[in-house]
Formats: structure tokens, sequence, C-alpha cells
């Protein structure tokens, strides 16, 4: 592992251990993934979706699992989670139309000529400075549920989506950021 990457790794995990600790990650978070720290923002939309796979990976790097990938069509699931939350105002893994995250993924072109398919998700919503990568990310990781997700070993791949707008049932007149990450590992 080359001399930046090792130091991106360390500086990964003292944001894990910070976020375990109930340290504030923000300054941290800054250095080891650029973009953490940025407002969600359409002009930044693949800093931010870079930032959060950053911290993903810095936290399995720190638990000494492989990194995950970002895949395409996991990140158009993502978009289409974040987007239908906003427009049918709700706030779930599960639509409500039934559609799970496993019936979303495999709905889609991620799992062609696969023999097995294992799927998560993971959301979250956030306004003003809670809405930055670094705080969402804080966020799953003290959340056991979610940080388990970002922590299976078996997921290669994950997509990630953002969109500035909040469904309205979760009270904030529609301001703010929603998240999600589709995590994926298919077997041939």
């Amino acid at each position: 592992m080359g001399r930046e990457r090792t130091c991106r790794a360390l500086q990964a995990a003292l944001i894990v251990a910070a976020v375990a600790c109930g340290i504030p990650p923000a300054a941290g978070a800054a250095a080891a993934c650029p973009g953490a720290d940025l407002s969600p923002a359409a002009a930044t939309a693949h800093t931010i979706d870079a930032a959060v796979l950053c911290l993903i990976n810095g936290a399995r790097s720190a638990h000494h699992l492989p990194a995950v990938s970002n895949n395409r069509q996991l990140g158009a699931v993502a978009t289409g989670q974040v987007r239908t939350m906003v427009r049918l105002d709700y706030f779930s893994d599960v639509r409500p139309t039934g559609q799970t995250p496993m019936s979303l993924v495999r709905s889609s072109h991620y799992p062609a000529r696969s023999a097995t398919l294992s799927v998560g998700e993971i959301i979250a919503w956030g306004s003003g400075s809670y809405a930055t990568p670094a705080h969402i990310f804080a966020e799953w990781m003290a959340s056991p549920g979610h940080r388990d997700v970002i922590l299976t070993p078996e997921y290669r791949d994950a997509g990630v989506s953002f969109t500035n707008a909040v469904p309205g049932v979760l009270g904030t007149g529609g301001a703010g950021s929603t998240y999600a990450v589709e995590f994926g590992a298919r077997r041939r």
C-alpha cells in the first residue's frame, strides 16, 4: 500500500474511533476524505458521493474488511430510492408499494448472470450542518443496524446518492438532504 493510501486508511480509522467514542468526526473527516465536510449541493454531487464512499471504505479498512467499489447500477438504485422517498413523502427502506432494497436491486442490471446476490441499504437525512457526509456517516456508525450493514464483510460494491430535499413527513419543510447507499455482492 502506498504512503498516501496508508495515511488515508489511518486517518479514516481515527474517524471511526472518534465516532465510537462520541467525538465529532468533522476535522478528521475533511483530512481523510475530501468533501466530507461539504454541504450537499448539485454542483458537488460527485464529490459528496465520493466522500461518503471514502468514509465507508475507511471504516471497512479499520475493521480489516475489503473496500467496496463504486458501482453505477447500485448508484442508479440509490438515486431512485432518494428521489422516490421525497416524491412519495415517506422515509423507509421499503417503498409504500412494498418494493424492498432486494427487489429494487434485482430489477436493475446489477445481478446479471449472478447465481447468488446479497444486498443491503442504509438511508439518512439531515439539514444544515447535519447534512454533510461526515455527519451522516457518524450517525450511521453510531447506529448498530447501519454500522452492521457498512461492516458486512461480503459486500464488494456500493452505490451512493443524495438529493437536496427531504420527505415532507420529516417536518423540515423539505429543507435538507436525503442519502441512500446500496450495497451488493454477487457470485457467479
